[in-house]
């Protein structure tokens, strides 16, 4: 089985669900900034977050990939779509992505899972409320024919499933390593911006202890998909 992996940046990949794929019995390609047609027939699609918005023509491989999965969509082949992923993947079901009004979602912090996230079964065994990663600015207006699956006190949009594919606002594939990795790579430009970078490394902590069921949440997803292709 396939997987084929859109990535943005070099520093963001699939952390978590890497094993998860590989123990499902997925064999990953990776694609940076680029998609082939040939990738339609692909098991799965996984496309993870980018530091860029949906739409900017600075970028046009984005509107490549959102053009992709709306195709793909079309086909009802399943994606698993993170952060830039998930705007894109709204975008792509005709949902608009904006900035949004309640400021940059930055840290670690739990996302609640609705009643249709909590009668999920890829969710299934999950705590009510999960310590995630969250770094974004941009949200989307509800997708039409989606479920909405999680949201968070500051964006509603964070989790939800239309047919057999999972889109994610938070980075559910980041353990607390790589949210250190993250933050002081990227610690000039966050002090630049005002963000107390220290309280940031601290929230790898709560990271740390969610880790098992972001594990799980990972291991799930990659069956499901697995279970899909066959």
């Amino acid at each position: 089985m396939r997987a084929i992996v859109l990535q943005h940046e070099t520093h963001e990949h699939l952390g978590l669900l890497g094993p998860a794929l590989a123990q499902a019995g997925f064999t990953v390609t990776r694609r940076f900034r680029d998609v082939e047609h040939a990738d339609l027939q692909a098991e799965l699609v996984v496309v993870l977050g980018g530091s860029m918005t949906v739409g900017d023509p600075a970028h046009p491989f984005l509107a490549k990939e959102q053009a992709f999965l709306s195709e793909r969509m079309s086909l009802d082949r399943p994606c698993l779509c993170i952060c830039l992923g998930a705007q894109l993947f709204a975008a792509a079901a005709g949902a608009s992505v904006f900035k949004g009004k309640n400021g940059m979602e930055l840290g670690v912090a739990p996302v609640r899972w609705t009643k249709a996230g909590h009668d999920d079964p890829v969710l299934a065994g999950l705590p009510q409320k999960l310590n995630v990663a969250h770094w974004h600015e941009d949200t989307f207006d509800p997708v039409e024919g989606a479920q909405l699956l999680g949201s968070t006190d500051r964006y509603t949009q964070q989790a939800l499933r239309r047919g057999n594919s999972y889109a994610f606002q938070f980075h559910l594939e980041l353990d607390a390593a790589a949210w250190l990795e993250w933050v002081e790579t990227s610690a000039d430009t966050l002090r630049a911006a005002g963000k107390d970078v220290a309280a940031l490394k601290a929230d790898a902590s709560k990271l740390k202890a969610a880790e098992p069921q972001l594990e799980r949440l990972s291991e799930q997803l990659a069956h499901h998909f697995a279970a899909c292709a066959r």
